[in-house]
């Protein structure tokens, strides 16, 4: 299992010794630091007993898997959502199987839900309690739960090449291989993805070991190039939505964790401006890669089109990887679009409450917003 221990213990100097002290930092600092290491040795027992007791999971084939990858707040979430509905094609990763990626705890939960619905489903009531008092809060901008499709970045968590550990370690061009793997030495990215792979492998053995492998990472928009390398017959699935709106989203979720445990850090100061850096390179990213890849491996979405016709959207996808639509996807896809078309997001941001501009923008990504005709 791969650990960047390295990166690890930069980031606890960084937040520990390299800051005006603060007890309220060093409190979140060490905390979290003590329950991750004792989830990530869990995790690792876990893997480690598949090795014991399901070791078929080795040949499990992963044959032409699905990446839909895209900079948060593009509508990867939606696209996902649909292409689930898929069911006779698609196995997709749901919260709970990111966050215990092990056959052996697979097996454990499967066996403790039939049991809980032999008895009445106490269990499942309470995590559903749980579940809205959690994450209810969020369920404007992005609905979580355990049970739900959701992107896999808990599997680079692990790997402690997340972005999400800038929620805690603030230090962007510091920690920047957390958010940019392809940054990574070549010998660690391919360790990185031997690991990835292994989880991979461990959901369609544990769940459906005939579907094709349906993967979303907003994270991942650092990491193609590697999981190009990887995954040689995959199929990579990205959406392009306008920066202005995107970029100010993205930096908004994190803002409200920074002040949590960093009151210091200004909604509108140089971290959220290097966070927002983070985001425009991954849109340079993702528009170089377009051209190193096969075309036939390859599609771009545009978000206005994708929010305007959920169906029409998905079925020119399909068209373009030769994939079937079956009647009942079809009807699925239906209901789908009924529903967005109803759907009004109340999570609105502008650039200029994070100290950021159209200008600058236009400066970093020009080239994009003329290639995709996004307006200026």
């Amino acid at each position: 299992m791969f650990f960047n221990w390295r990166l690890f213990l930069k980031a606890e100097r960084l937040a520990l010794f390299y800051q005006p002290f603060s007890l309220r930092r060093w409190a979140y600092v060490l905390g979290f630091s003590v329950l991750f290491l004792l989830f990530l040795g869990v995790v690792a027992a876990g893997r480690a007993l598949d090795h014991v007791f399901f070791p078929r999971f080795k040949c499990q084939p992963l044959k032409q898997p699905v990446f839909i990858i895209a900079p948060p707040r593009s509508g990867t979430t939606l696209v996902q959502n649909l292409l689930s509905l898929d069911e006779g094609r698609f196995a997709h990763l749901k919260m709970y199987q990111t966050i215990f990626p092990a056959v052996c705890f697979q097996r454990a939960i499967d066996a403790l839900a039939w049991l809980d619905g032999a008895v009445g489903h106490p269990v499942a009531w309470l995590v559903g309690w749980c579940e809205k008092k959690w994450f209810g809060g969020w369920d404007d901008l992005h609905t979580m739960r355990l049970n739900q499709p959701e992107e896999d970045d808990a599997l680079f968590l692990y790997a402690f090449e997340s972005e999400a550990i800038y929620m805690l370690f603030p230090f962007i061009r510091e920690l920047w291989e957390a958010g940019f793997p392809d940054a990574l030495p070549p010998e660690d990215r391919r360790r990185l993805m031997r690991y990835y792979r292994s989880c991979l492998r461990r959901h369609l053995y544990s769940n459906a070991p005939d579907k094709t492998l349906l993967s979303k990472a907003t994270q991942s928009s650092g990491t193609v190039e590697s999981l190009k390398d990887e995954f040689p017959d995959a199929r990579f699935i990205t959406i392009v939505r306008h920066p202005y709106r995107s970029v100010a989203s993205h930096v908004s979720l994190f803002v409200p964790v920074w002040q949590a445990h960093s009151p210091d850090i200004a909604r509108n100061g140089p971290v959220a401006k290097a966070y927002a850096g983070l985001a425009t390179e991954w849109y340079r990213h993702l528009f170089r890669f377009r051209t190193q890849i096969d075309p036939a491996r390859y599609y771009c979405i545009d978000y206005r089109e994708l929010v305007k016709n959920p169906r029409a959207t998905i079925e020119r996808l399909y068209a373009h990887f030769g994939w079937p639509l079956s009647d009942a996807f079809r009807a699925r896809l239906d209901a789908a679009t009924q529903r967005q078309r109803e759907f009004q997001s109340k999570h609105e941001y502008t650039l200029e409450e994070f100290g950021l501009s159209k200008e600058w923008i236009q400066q970093e990504l020009g080239e994009v917003l003329d290639f995709y005709k996004l307006e200026r």
